[in-house]
């Protein structure tokens, strides 16, 4: 079964009439977990590799030996690779043996679950996407979406892993999600509620399955594989069909108690002041103004209806505006206006490094970065320089297959010599 009977929930009592409340569910008795050493090893290869074992003890503080020990473990589950000698310039110094990520043996896969469509992706040990497949959904139906992600991954599989084998599959999707549990714990805009996605997923392809929301997958992958700036203490905005965020630091991405941590979507920005929108629309929790309801991308289709312009779909109306379109370029400059608030009342609650904007138009419309930059210059209180501060993603145009696989990467390169069933025991 898809859906988790009432004895496999964290409360046994009956759960509370829709929508629920995150405050109704108890919270998590999972110890918090800090990186390994192990695990600080694998980073320091992806981030500098061809890298030698003295540098990578002086980057993660270990010594010599434990990280000789741990590079031993790593070359016989094949998961890094080693050079020839080199020595220092003209010869110098003692050699030493550069090391790196081994990309040509293993593959993760990824899913992401969106509203009306979802993603299915392979990519290396480096982030690195190698095949993708996006699909609409017919219906969903929980049992039919998952099962139908796990028919097509032999066949992308086949078609071009190159003989290389998947290791894990990584899940990611919206919305209210406990990956402790593996468990899509509330989707609103799906119908979903308490759908044991990680063990659906694992009986029907035999893989191990790793879930989580798709705003912490992508924080994570800023950390692994994303820009510099983007990796110590980040929020991360994503705005798509549905809104949330993800609080990331250098100790990983903060889920909260109850794995419910990243909950924007009704943060208030008010309704915008031009009348040719359409009138504001009241969310589902029954307030007009709030994020969700003025950004999301049936507000942006409803809007551009209003205004004349029939699409099909969000990208039908996103084409639109990259082929320069007028109204099409405005709705997107008003959507980075309320962004923009968004952004500004976050940066002045956590005082990041950045926020990274996960939204098509911050990405690809250099116009609506501006007026994004420009609302948070104007509302926040903490932003010196906004050009700084606030970036697009480091994955815009792919953060879709990104997103499932960054999961089962994340897992990877938190605990590399754990139990991965693919790999090769080690002592």
């Amino acid at each position: 079964m898809v859906v988790l009977p009432p004895s496999d929930r964290r409360d046994t009592a009956p759960l509370p009439p829709t929508p629920l409340r995150r405050a109704d569910v108890p919270h998590s008795a999972v110890p918090l977990r800090r990186p390994s050493a192990a695990g600080a090893v694998l980073s320091a290869i992806l981030d500098h590799g061809p890298v030698a074992r003295s540098t990578v003890a002086r980057l993660t503080g270990l010594s010599p030996a434990a990280v000789s020990g741990h590079c031993t473990q790593f070359l016989a589950r094949g998961l890094i690779s080693q050079s020839e000698e080199t020595a220092g310039p003209r010869g110098l110094g003692r050699p030493h043996i550069p090391l790196d990520i081994d990309t040509g043996r293993y593959l993760v896969a990824g899913a992401h679950i969106a509203v009306a469509h979802s993603t299915l992706a392979l990519m290396d040990l480096r982030g690195r996407i190698v095949a993708s497949d996006r699909r609409p959904h017919h219906g969903t139906d929980p049992q039919r979406v998952l099962g139908g992600l796990a028919a097509r991954l032999p066949r992308l599989v086949a078609a071009h892993a190159g003989g290389r084998t998947v290791l894990a599959l990584g899940l990611a999707t919206g919305q209210w999600v406990d990956p402790d549990a593996g468990v899509i714990v509330d989707h609103p805009r799906l119908g979903w509620r308490d759908v044991a996605a990680r063990e659906f997923l694992a009986a029907a392809t035999g893989l191990p399955v790793h879930v989580d929301s798709h705003s912490r997958a992508l924080a994570r992958a800023e950390q692994l594989f994303g820009a510099v700036a983007t990796r110590e203490s980040a929020v991360l905005l994503f705005v798509g069909a549905v809104v949330d965020a993800a609080f990331a630091t250098t100790d990983g991405v903060h889920r909260g108690p109850r794995s419910a941590a990243g909950s924007v979507a009704h943060l208030p920005v008010g309704p915008g002041t031009d009348t040719d929108a359409g009138p504001a629309e009241t969310c589902t929790c029954g307030t007009p103004g709030c994020l969700q309801s003025e950004v999301s991308e049936p507000a942006l289709v409803r809007q551009a209806a209003a205004r004349g312009l029939v699409v099909a779909d969000f990208r039908a109306l996103l084409d639109l505006a990259l082929a320069g379109e007028p109204r099409a370029v405005d709705l997107f400059r008003r959507r980075a206006m309320h962004v923009g608030r968004a952004v500004a009342l976050l940066l002045d609650m956590f005082d990041p490094e950045v926020v990274v904007v996960v939204e098509p138009g911050a990405g690809r419309l250099t116009e609506c970065l501006d007026v994004l930059r420009a609302e948070v210059a104007d509302r926040s209180w903490v932003c010196g320089d906004p050009r700084r501060v606030v970036v697009p993603s480091s994955f815009t145009g792919s953060v879709l297959q990104v997103a499932g696989g960054a999961v089962a990467l994340g897992a990877l390169y938190a605990d590399p010599l754990g139990p991965w069933p693919v790999l090769p025991a080690v002592g």
